[in-house]
C-alpha cells in the first residue's frame, strides 16, 4: 500500500478509519461550537494545529493553543467552542472507533438520546452494495468465529500458564519466553477474530441504521 501524506491545511476530512482508530482534521469558524457528546467506547485525543478553543471535558473547561492536545475518555461529554477572535483547525483520533460512534444527550435531563448509526462516517464511505441480508450473515458469521476463538484463546491461556508458571519457578527463562510466545500468538488470534467482527459490525450499522 503506498505512503500516503495528508496536509493539514487542506485535508479538511476524515483521514483514516477503521475499527482501531478514526483520525481527521477539523477547521472551526470564529465562535463555532462543536455539538456535544460522549463515546460509549472510544476515548479522543484532540491536538489544536491554529487557533485557539475552549475544550470542555467532563465538566472542566481549558483554553488550547497549537501544539496543546487533551483527551475525552470514554463515557465523559466534551464540546468544543473556538474562540470569537479567528478560525481553529484541530486534529483528533478516536480510538476504538465501533458503531454507534457517537452518543447524543439531553442534558437538561440527563436522558440518553437514540442511537444513530454511520452518521459520523457515512459521508467518507460508499454506497453499500452488498444487500442487507448478506450483511447481516456477515455479522453472525464473524460473531460465531469471535467466539470460537476466544474459546481457543481462554484453552491455550490456560496451558500456556501452566507451563509459564513452571518456568518462572525454575528460573528458566528461555522456557518461560516459549510460553509467552504460545499465549501471545493466541491473543493475537483472538484480536484478529476480533478486528473482522468489529468490520462486520460497522459495516452492518451504518447500512442497516439509515434513516
Amino acid at each position: 500500500m503506498p505512503l500516503t501524506v495528508w496536509d493539514a491545511r487542506a485535508d479538511i476530512r476524515n483521514l483514516f478509519i477503521t475499527p482501531e482508530i478514526r483520525s481527521r482534521i477539523m477547521r472551526f469558524d470564529a465562535g463555532q461550537v462543536s455539538a456535544g457528546h460522549t463515546h460509549d467506547l472510544g476515548h479522543e485525543m484532540f491536538v489544536v494545529l491554529d487557533g485557539r478553543a475552549e475544550f470542555t471535558i467532563a465538566g472542566q473547561s481549558a483554553v488550547l493553543g497549537p501544539g496543546q492536545a487533551c483527551v475525552a475518555r470514554a463515557g465523559e461529554w466534551h464540546e468544543i467552542r473556538a474562540l470569537d477572535d479567528a478560525p481553529m483547525t484541530l486534529y483528533l483520533s478516536v480510538t476504538p472507533h465501533i458503531e454507534p460512534t457517537h452518543t447524543q444527550w439531553d442534558r437538561e435531563g440527563g436522558v440518553r438520546l437514540p442511537y444513530h448509526y454511520g452518521a459520523a462516517t457515512r459521508v467518507d464511505r460508499p454506497e453499500p452494495t452488498d444487500p442487507p441480508d448478506e450483511l447481516v450473515e456477515r455479522h453472525l458469521a464473524a460473531s460465531q468465529a469471535l467466539s470460537a476463538a476466544a474459546a481457543d484463546n481462554a484453552a491455550a491461556q490456560l496451558a500456556a500458564a501452566i507451563d509459564l508458571r513452571a518456568a518462572l519457578k525454575s528460573a528458566d527463562f528461555a522456557r518461560a519466553h516459549g510460553a509467552l510466545d504460545e499465549m501471545w500468538n493466541a491473543y493475537r488470534a483472538l484480536h484478529d477474530a476480533l478486528r473482522s467482527s468489529q468490520l462486520a459490525w460497522n459495516e452492518l450499522a451504518a447500512a442497516a441504521g439509515r434513516e
